[in-house]
């Protein structure tokens, strides 16, 4: 059974949900499965590192994971319409993958959360998909086929999944922002598959 990577970064939580839900999206799509990966904070030399095991939530992503799975989707909040600096540091890390062309024809998708509206989120899945792009992977977003992306108030994008948390993250992940979470990771996973076909 083909696995679909997951990897993203959250601070608060509502990045991990989202990632929880492409991963229900990628299991609705028959003989696939995801691995739900997090990547740890970075921190100057001066502040302590983080564990080598986190304490709770998802695992560490490891380079491992990205050679062995048959699709990506990368989650980060946004910091200042860019990727969150520890899922940079990750692929940043991916240079072997890259000479290697590891990561060459598998698809790859994109999620994110802001505190406002218009705090960056198309910037940030446009951040995350750099990298991507220069490995040679084939980008996935979301379609207008989506009903959902059509009626959404709130986060949401031909470019991604996204949420509108609230400048104190108090807002819920909406309707909207979970149909659309849960059909990238269908519509990645359905690329994947027949890509490997």
């Amino acid at each position: 059974m083909p696995d679909i990577l997951i990897v993203y970064y959250s601070r608060t939580g509502k990045v991990a949900q989202l990632a929880r839900l492409v991963a229900r999206g990628v299991e609705e799509v028959a003989g696939m499965q995801a691995r739900v990966r997090s990547v740890p904070p970075v921190a100057p030399i001066t502040q302590t590192a983080a564990p080598p095991v986190p304490d709770e939530g998802a695992p560490y992503a490891t380079l491992e994971d990205l050679r062995e799975c048959a699709g990506f989707v990368f989650g980060s909040p946004t910091r200042f319409g860019n990727m969150a600096a520890p899922l940079k540091h990750f692929l940043d890390s991916t240079v072997a993958e890259w000479a290697s062309g590891a990561l060459v024809g598998k698809p790859a998708a994109f999620f994110t959360s802001t505190a406002t509206m218009h705090g960056g989120q198309e910037t940030t899945l446009l951040s995350m998909m750099l990298p991507l792009l220069h490995h040679g992977a084939v980008i996935v977003g979301l379609p207008y086929t989506e009903a959902s992306l059509n009626a959404t108030m709130s986060g949401g994008s031909p470019y991604g999944a996204s949420h509108v948390a609230g400048t104190d993250g108090e807002r819920m992940i909406t309707e909207h922002e979970r149909d659309l979470a849960r059909a990238l990771g269908r519509r990645l996973a359905t690329v994947a598959a027949k890509l490997a076909a």
